[in-house]
């Protein structure tokens, strides 16, 4: 079922297509802590990929095992923000642990990610619906490959699950669908637009508020539809219990689109956030906001 290309530990060059917001292409070269995963999904009846990011030092210490992050979009998080370069220097800072990341790549095109990513069916998207059958795969195929083939921390509080736009909401639809599997979620600037805010009426049908510790952003650019949809999706998680600034950290950044520059520059304050070294981690999680405009310029906004 699992094919590895050894090779490409140090020679493979992936060309990739990236979809959102138009369509381009970019490639970077693989280095000896990336993995590139091919395997057929028996869920989904096709053809896979992922890229595993294993943190600086894996190789070298044989008995330590790390937690996971599992992103949505895999080929934008890779080439476009290149996030294993966005978390190394705070692995290294001590800011955030060390990690391993999980790129699970989409087909390639808008249709691929309608498909993927949305729990229901519009008919606006003819492939759209089929966010059920990707987290199966998530769960039954991509999680337990990485579980079998590297050093992870299998349980739920260390196993989170992320992605942006239509990504993001697949995130939080899973990470509510999963309690038990994942224990954190980066909910980045999510499509709570569909099905007329499904997102938030799945929420506020919680019988029981799991254990999930929860990111929640969106741009200031995005325009005042998105910002209020979002800020309905902050509402019903602190009414469900959720505690703003403990385990849910909502999010605007200031002069932020909706765009992979904007979301890859406050990645930083996701992994702080989701998972801050534990030495300390009280103190780094009490900078998130206040660092990000310092060193970016993208500076935080308060929300009421």
């Amino acid at each position: 079922m699992l094919h590895q290309d050894r090779k490409a530990f140090l020679l493979l060059t992936l060309i990739l297509i990236v979809v959102r917001p138009a369509v381009s292409q970019d490639s970077r070269t693989f280095t000896k802590d990336m993995r590139y995963l091919h395997f057929h999904s028996e869920v989904m009846s096709q053809d896979r990929e992922i890229i595993v990011m294993l943190p600086p030092g894996y190789q070298d210490s044989k008995d330590k095992r790390y937690p996971v992050l599992y992103m949505q979009d895999g080929g934008s998080v890779f080439v476009n923000w290149r996030i294993d370069e966005i978390a190394q220097p705070l692995f290294a800072s001590g800011h955030v642990q060390p990690i391993i990341i999980v790129a699970v790549f989409n087909g390639g095109t808008q249709e691929d990610r309608f498909s993927d990513y949305t729990p229901t069916r519009d008919s606006h998207f003819p492939r759209s619906g089929n966010a059920d059958a990707y987290g199966r795969m998530l769960v039954e195929e991509v999680k337990t490959i990485v579980d079998a083939e590297y050093r992870t921390l299998s349980d739920q509080a260390n196993s989170g699950i992320g992605g942006t736009s239509l990504g993001g909401l697949a995130a939080l639809y899973l990470a509510l669908k999963y309690p038990t599997i994942f224990g954190k979620a980066a909910v980045m600037s999510p499509s709570v637009w569909w099905d007329d805010q499904l997102i938030v009426r799945d929420v506020k049908r919680l019988n029981t508020k799991p254990a999930l510790k929860i990111w929640l952003d969106v741009g200031t650019e995005e325009g005042a539809q998105s910002i209020a949809e979002t800020k309905a999706l902050r509402d019903a998680l602190v009414a469900k219990g959720w505690k703003r600034d403990d385990d849910l950290k909502y999010f605007e950044a200031r002069s932020a689109d909706h765009n992979e520059k904007a979301f890859a520059r406050r990645a930083p304050e996701v992994l702080k956030y989701l998972f801050p070294a534990k030495a300390g981690a009280s103190i780094a999680a009490k900078q998130i906001g206040f660092e990000l405009a310092s060193r970016t310029g993208v500076e935080p906004v308060s929300p009421p």
